[in-house]
């Protein structure tokens, strides 16, 4: 508590590290002998740019373990944190059907029974398989109304459509039915243009924006956030760059190539409004939310332009973070004089609240 003074904080993506060998043993027990999840694990790798030598800031990667987490919650005063994959990060590559059902009720379980019953701060976003949109609903409810998770993880690579895709929507009905939340989030970067750069820094800058960028403008242009309204949307581990490119080059370019749109699906723009203001517009609302870490020199600008409300303090322990780098974010939101107090409650704590539904004790 002591860094953040009288401000309440939330961390609203974390990560844990797999126990890949302990989440096979969550399959059916006649698959335990497969080769493959015996071998190579539930899920695919993450790309083949992730294979490079590279130095990481000393405490990074270590003890990701329910305790780690714990410890690490008690240090930055954290109320809550919500917690994504690593491996499964790639989830959205696996192609067997059957193992991507299975893989996922594997790992909510593993994940529940691991972490989030360890410390009732560590909250789960689940795997859901989407590359069966039946089994993907039926394991979203599952999440939230038996393991008490927040919602969804969508990958953001390695789909067969584009997630603003009609096979989709009956997903997102599902969420807007549950008033739960969807958050999409990369990892996995290949496909989209620069596999074979030689330098894995310049593959992670491009590759976490890149990812959730295609993501958000297939999903706002198929007008998804103002269809499903009661279901929550958000963009995690880019940063808010990507984010202020988007709302600019979204508009400019609408504006150039209006679509015919006979059948009223595309995004549905008010009279007067332009897709900036439709965005900001959802953003009000409730729906749209873009994660964030503290030392962005352009958040303050984008909370002036767009809202306080769309914003979310991420940390993404621990992975290249440590406990000191993190509490630097914090303090580096706390002290830009760009920002008032209720900007910086909102991104610390409120906007992970209302984007996840959270419900935490009150202060005393």
């Amino acid at each position: 508590m002591a860094i953040a003074g009288n401000m309440r904080i939330i961390d609203g993506d974390g990560h844990v590290l797999e126990d890949l060998k302990a989440i096979a043993g969550y399959l059916p027990a006649e698959w335990h002998n497969n080769v493959t999840t015996r071998t190579l694990g539930v899920f695919p790798g993450l790309d083949h740019m992730h294979n490079v030598l590279a130095h990481n800031p000393p405490g990074a990667f270590e003890d990701p373990s329910s305790a780690g987490w714990t410890r690490f919650a008690d240090a930055l005063g954290l109320e809550a944190a919500v917690l994504y994959p690593t491996a499964a990060l790639a989830f959205g590559k696996m192609i067997d059907i059957d193992l991507a059902i299975a893989g996922a009720q594997a790992y909510n379980n593993w994940l529940n029974d691991t972490y989030c019953k360890k410390d009732s701060r560590l909250k789960g976003i689940g795997l859901i398989p989407m590359q069966d949109p039946d089994a993907a609903i039926g394991e979203l409810r599952r999440l939230v109304n038996e393991l008490g998770f927040v919602g969804g993880f969508l990958p953001s690579t390695g789909l067969k459509s584009h997630l603003g895709d009609k096979i989709y929507w009956p997903i997102y009905e599902e969420a807007d039915r549950l008033g739960c939340c969807l958050s999409v989030h990369g990892g996995a970067h290949s496909g989209m243009g620069f596999d074979q750069l030689n330098v894995f820094a310049a593959v992670h800058a491009l590759g976490h924006p890149y990812g959730i960028a295609i993501a958000f403008a297939s999903m706002a242009i198929n007008n998804v956030f103002e269809r499903f309204p009661n279901a929550r949307f958000g963009f995690l581990e880019g940063g808010v760059g990507w984010f202020i490119m988007m709302m600019e080059r979204l508009q400019g370019s609408y504006n150039a190539f209006i679509p015919y749109d006979p059948r009223c699906e595309f995004i549905h723009l008010q009279n007067g409004e332009s897709v900036t203001q439709h965005l900001v517009r959802q953003i009000k609302a409730g729906r749209l939310f873009v994660g964030v870490e503290g030392d962005e020199p352009s958040l303050a600008w984008a909370v002036k332009e767009f809202g306080r409300e769309a914003f979310v303090f991420s940390s993404d322990f621990p992975h290249e973070v440590n406990v000191e780098s993190c509490k630097h974010e914090i303090e580096e939101l706390l002290e830009n004089d760009e920002l008032i107090d209720e900007d910086k409650q909102a991104i610390l704590f409120d906007n992970s609240i209302r984007f996840y539904g959270l419900k935490v004790p009150a202060r005393t």
